[in-house]
């Protein structure tokens, strides 16, 4: 228990004379001890009240100090539960990444990979309607030269990965006897060009390349 030192602001109203509790004596009691057990008393009373104004305990022994602090202590507690858990986010970057990679990369490379079989298509339908127009004039008769012609575009397009039954073939001359000399015959070729790794899906195609060519007949064959 720490000594009883009144201040300025720790005096506090003592009750009168006439509201301190009254003590009856005895024939035998004596006025000293009397006088001197009322003054313990008085000395008691003020340093627990003052006591209690200075550390602003409330009647149940809990101080007001203290509540506020439980107080603040569980908002703080609630406030930290909102929060999210730094540990708790680790991983979800990989997860995300792996994500967005597998949605936004496989029809990238899709494209791709289509865009170059069209290239290739492209490729395959210039060299195989050159080498038709070359063998075509080539032939001493027409029914010959069909063939011949046919059997060119076949052997360019397999070179270049391609199946001749996806591709056509017509021939134009100018004039109308091909095997005229001097006449010019016309070869073109038309490739439809499937979707890369759907070959069971007949009726679809990524598009319809075409190319020409044109050769002379000459007079001596």
């Amino acid at each position: 228990m720490r000594p009883f030192s009144p201040d300025s602001t720790s005096f506090v109203t003592m009750p009168s004379s006439t509201e301190m509790p009254s003590f009856t004596t005895t024939s035998g009691s004596n006025p000293v001890i009397h006088s001197t057990a009322q003054l313990r008393f008085r000395a008691r009373l003020a340093e627990a009240l003052c006591r209690q104004k200075a550390g602003g305990r409330e009647p149940n022994g809990a101080s007001r100090g203290t509540r506020q602090g439980a107080g603040s202590s569980s908002g703080n507690r609630g406030y930290r539960a909102l929060q999210p858990d730094p540990n708790q986010e680790q991983g979800s970057a990989v997860v995300e990444f792996t994500f967005l990679a597998l949605l936004l990369m496989v029809p990238l490379v899709y494209f791709v990979i289509t865009v170059g079989q069209i290239q290739g298509g492209s490729f395959a339908v210039v060299g195989a309607a050159d080498q038709a127009a070359k063998v075509y004039v080539a032939q001493p008769d027409a029914s010959t030269a069909d063939a011949a012609a046919e059997q060119a575009v076949a052997l360019a397009l397999s070179d270049f990965g391609h199946q001749a039954d996806r591709a056509s073939m017509s021939t134009t001359c100018s004039p109308a006897d091909c095997q005229a000399a001097g006449s010019t015959v016309t070869v073109t070729v038309h490739l439809s060009v499937p979707l890369p790794f759907i070959q069971f899906a007949e009726g679809l195609s990524a598009t319809e390349v075409e190319a020409s060519s044109t050769q002379l007949v000459g007079r001596y064959r």
